[in-house]
């Protein structure tokens, strides 16, 4: 499904035209319009691959909860360098931030008919987007679930992504955004600098890429990391997510004069932080700090190797932890 904006007014002050939000239902809204809970999607992540966490039985069942699953802007599949209005395609988009990104999908549940949100849940990026609902919208959220991801982004985490998106931009087939073919090298090298952050060392050290069917970790790189990146993507669409995540913060602008702690001490929503052990891009100390600032939250640490990806749905054991915890969220 899509929703439509005619134009969207950006936080850097210029206006994104005829902005279409993509998106996929899961359930029924109810009588009273209370049980629609919002599931945006996260950096390479598609509405289909936020799937893992519902079902029957699930946390998100549908059975009970009316699942909201938005792309994000610049992802490929709601509107992106890819695929916008002639004047803002290719490297011509200009920055979505988080904020610009929750007022989008504000608009999308007010078409829907939903005044109230039960709750907005989110893993890395989905979790940054989820914490600025709480931030700018306490009125209309019910929970926050964010799930390794951070309300502001640090600044070892925008080094980290700088090194990915040098990655791309150093293909000299990247032409400056204004490539003829896809810069493939650039992707793939992207994919390779992606690979030795999103699981943790020890991850490597015990060889767990044999769980995901991998028999070699060069295997592993290539045939799970590279392909990621070169699969169906367009590198202005990477390059786009990639300003959005390092710009993310909710404490910027006039309204909180970059306090965190005093745009964090706003949400009124009772709020679960997950931090996963050995994340390597957003840290156990890192949200402890953010959930430290929320009124009332409850802070939860995801033991084990697998590092920013416990909170993916990759690992089973993970999954039934965060499948817990977020069930645990929603029924309160």
């Amino acid at each position: 499904m899509t929703h439509r904006i005619d134009e969207l007014r950006l936080e850097s002050g210029e206006a994104l035209r005829d902005v279409q939000v993509r998106y996929r239902t899961y359930g029924r809204l109810n009588a009273e319009h209370s049980n629609a809970v919002l599931y945006p999607t996260w950096f390479l992540g598609r509405d289909t691959d936020n799937t893992w966490a519902i079902g029957p039985g699930k946390a998100l069942d549908p059975n009970r909860y009316f699942v909201v699953v938005p792309n994000l802007i610049g992802n490929g599949i709601s509107t992106s360098p890819s695929r916008a209005a002639t004047e803002h395609s290719g490297a011509n988009f200009p920055v979505v931030t988080y904020r610009d990104q929750v007022r989008a999908q504000h608009d999308l549940v007010r078409t829907l008919g939903i005044e109230r949100l039960h709750a907005v849940v989110g893993w890395s990026m989905g979790a940054a987007q989820a914490l600025h609902w709480g931030v700018e919208y306490p009125e209309s959220v019910g929970r926050v679930m964010a799930s390794c991801g951070t309300a502001r982004t640090t600044e070892h985490n925008r080094v980290f992504l700088d090194g990915v998106a040098a990655a791309i931009t150093a293909d000299s087939d990247f032409a400056d955004g204004h490539y003829r073919e896809q810069p493939v090298r650039g992707l793939r090298a992207a994919g390779r600098v992606y690979a030795g952050w999103a699981f943790s060392q020890a991850f490597y050290r015990e060889q767990a890429y044999h769980a995901l069917g991998f028999r070699s970790c060069e295997e592993f790189v290539v045939g799970f990391w590279e392909e990621i990146f070169v699969r169906d993507r367009d590198a202005n669409d990477v390059l786009s997510m990639i300003e959005t995540w390092k710009r993310g913060d909710v404490a910027s602008g006039p309204r909180f004069d970059g306090d965190l702690a005093a745009a964090l001490g706003t949400i009124t929503a009772p709020t679960l932080i997950l931090a996963a052990e050995r994340d390597l891009y957003f840290c156990v100390e890192d949200l402890e700090y953010e959930a430290s600032c929320i009124p009332g939250a409850r802070f939860e640490v995801l033991p084990g190797v697998w590092g920013h990806a416990a909170g993916a749905g990759v690992n089973p054991v993970d999954s039934t932890v965060v499948d817990r915890l977020t069930r645990e969220l929603l029924e309160q």
